[in-house]
């Protein structure tokens, strides 16, 4: 995972401190997510009525999130139908110069009904972030309205959604990225598909 500050952090259920009376407090219970799945405006891959929930918080040039991509997408290979996956953005742009510009890319290619191909596009040429060429020849492979495509981008006409999936995000305990909510609780394991997986069918 990558924080704020960079740090590789891993979080642990842990007991607090015995009461004055003696007894133990309750444990240590994650974060829930506080903005509910909107099918009207969340990103959702798979059947938006299916009775599984993977909420992912990320940053497309965060390199753990690179590593997060194929095994969210072996989780949904597992799962199937009984799976849906949503994306919401939480850009580092404190220490990812790039993180910015490839939400808004990624927004710009929602705006003509291809985010899904451009999200897994930069995941899997997450080397070639800051080099707007490629985006763009992307593109133009999906047939997308070039310079409304790009006037978008350099108009940061989609900032203000980004900034409201972070604010969201920062309200449910977010972080670091990836950060995953596993039917609407934190997932506080590992983020690959087995822990993914076990996750989800214990808190069904």
């Amino acid at each position: 995972m990558e924080t704020t500050t960079t740090a590789r952090h891993s979080r642990r259920a842990r007991r607090t401190l015995l009461d004055p009376a003696g007894k133990q407090a309750e444990t240590y219970e994650p974060p829930k997510l506080l903005v509910p799945v909107d099918p009207s405006w969340d990103h959702i891959q798979g059947d938006p009525k299916a009775i599984l929930t993977l909420v992912e918080y990320g940053d497309y040039q965060c390199p753990f999130c690179g590593a997060a991509y194929p095994e969210v997408k072996k989780a949904q290979k597992e799962l199937g139908s009984k799976l849906r996956f949503v994306f919401r953005n939480f850009p580092l742009t404190n220490v990812h110069e790039f993180a910015i510009v490839a939400a808004e890319t990624a927004e710009a290619a929602d705006a003509q009904g291809k985010f899904w191909e451009m999200h897994d596009f930069l995941y899997e040429n997450q080397s070639t972030l800051g080099d707007d060429s490629i985006a763009l020849g992307y593109a133009k492979k999906l047939g997308l309205d070039t310079q409304r495509f790009e006037r978008e981008i350099a108009q940061h006409v989609h900032e203000k959604r980004i900034k409201d999936d972070f604010m969201g995000g920062l309200r449910s305990g977010v972080n670091g990225t990836p950060s995953f909510y596993v039917n609407e609780v934190r997932h506080d394991g590992p983020a690959e598909a087995e822990a993914l997986i076990e996750s989800l069918k214990t808190k069904s």
